[in-house]
Protein backbone atom coordinates (compact mmCIF):
# COMPACT_ATOMS: atom_id res chain seq x y z
CA UNK A 1 0.00 0.00 0.00
CA UNK A 2 1.15 3.19 -1.03
CA UNK A 3 0.20 5.85 1.76
CA UNK A 4 0.85 9.77 1.17
CA UNK A 5 3.58 11.18 3.79
CA UNK A 6 0.32 13.70 4.73
CA UNK A 7 -1.82 10.69 5.62
CA UNK A 8 -2.25 9.36 8.96
CA UNK A 9 -3.39 5.95 10.15
CA UNK A 10 -5.64 5.08 13.18
CA UNK A 11 -6.23 1.49 14.34
CA UNK A 12 -9.86 1.82 12.42
CA UNK A 13 -7.79 2.80 8.95
CA UNK A 14 -6.08 -0.98 8.93
CA UNK A 15 -7.12 -4.36 7.64
CA UNK A 16 -5.95 -7.79 7.89
CA UNK A 17 -3.90 -8.50 5.46
CA UNK A 18 -2.83 -5.14 4.63
CA UNK A 19 0.92 -4.84 3.21
CA UNK A 20 3.08 -1.40 3.34
CA UNK A 21 5.97 -1.53 1.23
CA UNK A 22 9.26 1.05 1.83
CA UNK A 23 11.51 3.07 0.07
CA UNK A 24 15.07 1.32 -0.58
CA UNK A 25 17.78 3.00 1.22
CA UNK A 26 21.38 2.26 0.67
CA UNK A 27 23.63 0.48 3.65
CA UNK A 28 26.57 3.10 3.51
CA UNK A 29 29.85 1.63 4.80
CA UNK A 30 31.08 4.78 6.80
CA UNK A 31 27.77 4.52 8.83
CA UNK A 32 27.89 1.10 9.50
CA UNK A 33 31.54 1.09 10.91
CA UNK A 34 30.51 4.04 12.97
CA UNK A 35 27.51 1.89 14.25
CA UNK A 36 29.84 -0.42 14.99
CA UNK A 37 32.36 1.38 16.49
CA UNK A 38 30.06 3.09 18.42
CA UNK A 39 27.32 0.18 19.68
CA UNK A 40 28.97 -3.16 18.48
CA UNK A 41 32.22 -3.05 18.49
CA UNK A 42 33.14 -6.73 16.99
CA UNK A 43 35.56 -7.38 14.67
CA UNK A 44 33.54 -8.67 11.62
CA UNK A 45 31.87 -5.49 12.06
CA UNK A 46 34.70 -3.27 11.96
CA UNK A 47 38.20 -5.34 11.02
CA UNK A 48 37.60 -6.37 7.21
CA UNK A 49 40.69 -9.14 7.39
CA UNK A 50 39.11 -10.30 10.28
CA UNK A 51 35.66 -10.34 8.49
CA UNK A 52 36.79 -12.15 6.08
CA UNK A 53 37.92 -15.16 8.31
CA UNK A 54 34.40 -15.26 10.28
CA UNK A 55 31.52 -16.57 9.23
CA UNK A 56 30.28 -13.92 7.48
CA UNK A 57 33.02 -14.15 5.08
CA UNK A 58 32.98 -10.18 4.69
CA UNK A 59 32.74 -7.02 6.76
CA UNK A 60 28.97 -7.41 7.98
CA UNK A 61 26.24 -4.89 9.74
CA UNK A 62 25.76 -5.49 12.97
CA UNK A 63 22.05 -6.92 13.41
CA UNK A 64 21.59 -3.35 15.63
CA UNK A 65 22.53 -1.61 12.76
CA UNK A 66 19.89 -3.72 10.31
CA UNK A 67 17.34 -3.31 13.01
CA UNK A 68 17.80 0.93 12.93
CA UNK A 69 17.85 1.50 9.58
CA UNK A 70 14.89 -1.22 9.36
CA UNK A 71 12.69 1.19 11.91
CA UNK A 72 13.77 3.82 9.66
CA UNK A 73 12.17 2.72 6.72
CA UNK A 74 9.29 1.73 9.08
CA UNK A 75 8.81 4.89 10.28
CA UNK A 76 8.69 6.35 6.84
CA UNK A 77 6.59 3.88 5.33
CA UNK A 78 3.62 2.73 7.93
CA UNK A 79 2.23 6.44 9.13
CA UNK A 80 0.72 5.70 11.91
CA UNK A 81 -0.79 9.10 13.92
CA UNK A 82 0.57 8.53 16.97
CA UNK A 83 3.41 7.33 15.66
CA UNK A 84 4.95 3.58 16.21
CA UNK A 85 4.57 2.49 19.53
CA UNK A 86 6.12 -1.05 19.78
CA UNK A 87 4.75 -3.62 22.94
CA UNK A 88 7.40 -6.17 21.88
CA UNK A 89 9.18 -7.70 19.34
CA UNK A 90 10.37 -11.09 18.20
CA UNK A 91 13.63 -10.56 15.79
CA UNK A 92 15.95 -12.36 13.56
CA UNK A 93 18.08 -11.97 10.97
CA UNK A 94 18.66 -14.86 8.67
CA UNK A 95 21.07 -13.46 6.34
CA UNK A 96 23.26 -10.66 7.29
CA UNK A 97 23.58 -6.74 5.75
CA UNK A 98 26.88 -5.82 4.32
CA UNK A 99 28.03 -2.42 2.90
CA UNK A 100 26.50 -0.96 0.01
CA UNK A 101 23.13 -3.65 0.50
CA UNK A 102 20.05 -1.53 -0.89
CA UNK A 103 17.27 -2.06 2.03
CA UNK A 104 13.69 -2.33 1.72
CA UNK A 105 10.66 -3.35 4.00
CA UNK A 106 7.25 -4.89 3.59
CA UNK A 107 5.23 -4.61 6.40
CA UNK A 108 2.31 -6.60 6.50
CA UNK A 109 -1.07 -6.36 9.27
CA UNK A 110 -1.32 -9.88 10.87
CA UNK A 111 -3.80 -9.02 13.73
CA UNK A 112 -5.84 -6.31 15.13
CA UNK A 113 -6.80 -6.42 18.66
CA UNK A 114 -9.69 -3.51 20.38
CA UNK A 115 -8.69 -3.63 23.72
CA UNK A 116 -11.45 -4.29 25.90
CA UNK A 117 -10.48 -2.07 28.77
CA UNK A 118 -9.55 0.77 26.76
CA UNK A 119 -11.85 1.71 23.48
CA UNK A 120 -9.55 4.33 22.37
CA UNK A 121 -6.98 2.06 21.40
CA UNK A 122 -5.88 -1.34 20.35
CA UNK A 123 -3.09 -3.50 19.53
CA UNK A 124 -1.51 -4.62 16.10
CA UNK A 125 0.56 -7.26 15.26
CA UNK A 126 3.17 -6.48 12.65
CA UNK A 127 5.32 -8.85 10.07
CA UNK A 128 7.93 -6.90 9.10
CA UNK A 129 10.34 -7.93 6.41
CA UNK A 130 13.50 -6.35 5.36
CA UNK A 131 15.07 -7.44 2.04
CA UNK A 132 18.13 -6.72 0.28
CA UNK A 133 19.04 -5.83 -3.33
CA UNK A 134 18.69 -9.71 -3.98
CA UNK A 135 15.46 -9.95 -2.44
CA UNK A 136 17.06 -12.10 0.57
CA UNK A 137 15.50 -11.53 3.96
CA UNK A 138 18.08 -9.73 6.35
CA UNK A 139 15.70 -9.13 9.22
CA UNK A 140 12.16 -10.71 10.14
CA UNK A 141 10.38 -9.10 12.96
CA UNK A 142 6.97 -9.50 14.32
CA UNK A 143 6.04 -6.60 16.65
CA UNK A 144 3.27 -5.64 18.34
CA UNK A 145 2.06 -1.78 18.43
CA UNK A 146 0.13 -0.05 20.65
CA UNK A 147 -2.20 1.81 17.90
CA UNK A 148 -4.99 4.51 19.01
CA UNK A 149 -8.87 4.94 17.77
CA UNK A 150 -9.61 7.83 15.66
CA UNK A 151 -10.41 10.66 18.04
CA UNK A 152 -14.31 11.95 17.97
CA UNK A 153 -14.81 14.61 16.23
CA UNK A 154 -15.46 17.88 18.52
Amino acid sequence: MTVHSWEKLYLDDLSLGQVFDSDSLHVERRKMLAFAQEYDPQPFHLDPEAADLSLFRGLAASGWNTAALTMKLLVASVPLADGIIGLGIELSWPTPTYPDDTLRLTTTVQAIEPSATKPDRGVVTMLMETRNQHDNVVQRATGKLLVFRRPPPD
